[in-house]
């Protein structure tokens, strides 16, 4: 079998099978890439033929390009995935990752902003404009609805439910869910798509797309980012923060207010509870005053 033939075989499966987000399959395709690149170079043409000491060494090489931990991890993981894939296609018996351990990690809590440094950012923006008039709505929606920037981009006006106060949201792996959206955050909602949005160009396949730049076109990651960066900028905020810096500070907001962590979960769209649960680890302070008033209360 050769690589060509094993990795298209193995991103078809991603692609229908475990139904990954395109980013996911392009970064699992790249990552694959510098393991052939890397077994050719030893004269090994077919992925069949590696052993745990070749992963292993190249593994080695990746942290010594400045690779961090995290990314090293992340790489192996795929790595895995594409050596499990082969097994059960019935290529191997087993697998020559299986025993290669992954470098540890150090858990970083994620940086969060208060409800006074987010009401800052959006006194900034200039409302005078219809791109400043959606950005402020972008910023209200990432926080509102604890979104992900991909999640963001792939909103359309046709998931919002109105009358029932719900936006649908299309997660990682084209998983659905619906979240509820604050009074305030509905009514901003329907202000931007009733006067705002139709004063951008509407293109053909873009009319039911939510967020678009001033062509028209829906709009990117990449501009996301941007905006927000800007944002900072203008503020003097001393934070360095992105998108998803507004889905961590939605999520210890709500722990912080008492909400139960499965909710936050489901909010959320973590598909384990693990991945849910490090926001307990950014507001001790709240988790101290929850523990004094049930034992205050036993007294």
């Amino acid at each position: 079998m050769t690589w060509e033939l094993a990795i298209e075989e193995y991103i078809i499966y991603l692609k229908l099978e475990k139904g990954l987000a395109e980013n996911s399959i392009i970064s699992y395709e790249q990552d694959l890439f510098k393991l052939q690149n890397f077994c050719k170079e030893f004269r090994i043409t077919d992925p069949t033929k590696t052993s745990k000491s070749d992963i292993s060494e190249f593994i080695y090489q990746i942290a010594k390009q400045e690779y961090n931990a995290k990314t090293q991890a992340r790489i192996l993981s795929g790595i895995k995935g594409f050596y499990n894939f082969l097994l059960l296609e019935e290529h191997l018996t087993n697998s020559p990752a299986d025993l290669v351990e992954a470098p540890k990690t150090q858990r970083t809590l994620p940086d969060t902003l208060s409800v006074a440094e987010i009401d800052n950012l959006l006194l900034f923006i200039d409302r005078s404009t219809k791109e400043g008039e959606r950005n402020r709505v972008i910023i209200e929606t990432l926080y509102g609805c604890g979104l992900r920037v991909s999640e963001l981009i792939g909103l359309q006006i046709s998931d919002i439910f109105f009358d029932e106060g719900l936006i649908k949201v299309t997660g990682k792996g084209n998983k659905q869910r619906f979240v509820p959206l604050a009074e305030e955050t509905l009514n901003i909602l329907t202000f931007y798509t009733n006067e705002i949005r139709s004063d951008f160009p509407y293109v053909k396949n873009e009319e039911d797309t939510l967020f678009v730049n001033r062509r028209g076109k829906r709009l990117t990651r990449v501009m996301i980012f941007t905006i927000i960066k800007k944002l900072a900028e203008q503020t003097g905020l001393n934070k360095k923060i992105s998108p998803h810096t507004f889905r961590h500070s939605f999520a210890s907001h709500l722990l912080e207010g008492g909400a139960d962590l499965l909710d936050i979960q489901q909010l959320l769209g973590h598909a384990s509870i693990g991945t849910t649960e490090i926001y307990l680890h950014i507001d001790q302070s709240a988790l101290r005053k929850t523990i004094d008033n049930f034992f205050s209360k036993k007294k």
